[in-house]
């Protein structure tokens, strides 16, 4: 995501850390184990926002030296919470990076890492020749992106976005609906550069409590960008807000069980020959 694209709320995001952490586990539990190199394993989590998900990454590598990524000093701040060394032995560290333009040294590490960032990175799959060829041989590149921007969660905030009312001050402000690949896709851009690829998607039923929770929940995500661009607008952000509420009311009803929330995503794992 470009630098300036959004401001990000730790607390907001964490709201529901529960149903974002679930697609993070179940990649790694698909990462085959890491070369044997002799040293403790090198690893890079691109885009660890507040750092709840790359702390499991220590309980999998105990003795690794981790370090989370990101371009949100918000973000950043949270993290940094979780620096320090770990009960494996190892390290986890986090530092300052847009995905947008990281490029690492090459043969650097085991394992690079991203949960639900590269959707931010307009033409992310030209980078990773360059992020596969900082992995030592053997080493893996796992990531999953949301694929889900033709649900009704995004399609309707684009909509909006793009009406009479909005449009000059947002109509730019949203991603659209080809922000990321399918599963096809990224395993032929992978395969490509002599990788042994996993690729696939999921379709979570997250069940959400309380009223509203469609909208919380974006707003920790991908409302961000519309957030940012009326912060200096208070009325505006809350009729914004309004217009956006009863839209998603009507496209994800309430039940008595809760909210039931569609999301897609989209997976690969690519271990470098």
């Amino acid at each position: 995501m470009p630098a300036a694209a959004a401001t990000w709320d730790p607390h907001q995001y964490l709201r529901h850390a529960d149903h974002r952490s679930r697609p993070f586990v179940d990649l790694l539990a698909r990462v085959p184990a890491l070369p044997a190199t002799g040293r403790p394993p090198r690893i890079a989590d691109l885009g660890c926002g507040p750092g709840n998900v790359t702390r499991l990454l220590a309980e999998r590598w105990p003795t690794a030296h981790i370090t989370g990524f990101d371009n949100s000093p918000e973000m950043l701040a949270r993290a940094e919470r979780l620096a320090g060394p770990t009960a494996g032995g190892g390290r986890l560290d986090f530092a300052p990076a847009d995905a947008t333009r990281w490029t690492p040294a090459r043969a650097t590490y085991d394992l690079i890492l991203s949960n639900a960032t590269l959707q931010w990175v307009p033409g992310h799959p030209g980078s990773f020749p360059a992020w596969t060829d900082a992995l030592v041989p053997g080493g893996t590149f796992a990531f999953q992106v949301p694929g889900n921007f033709d649900a009704p969660s995004h399609v309707l905030m684009r909509e909006l976005a793009a009406s009479p009312r909005w449009r000059d001050r947002l109509g730019e402000a949203l991603r659209h609906a080809d922000a990321v690949l399918t599963p096809g896709e990224y395993l032929e851009r992978l395969a490509d550069l002599d990788c042994e690829v996993d690729a696939w998607e999921t379709t979570y039923q997250h069940l959400l409590p309380g009223d509203d929770p469609v909208l919380d929940w974006v707003k920790g995500t991908g409302l961000r960008p519309v957030l940012t661009a009326l912060a200096d607008d208070p009325a505006a952000t809350e009729s914004f807000l309004a217009e956006y509420r009863t839209l998603l009311r009507e496209a994800y009803p309430s039940t008595p069980h809760g909210t039931v929330f569609p999301f897609r995503r989209v997976f690969a794992v690519a271990r470098k020959a």
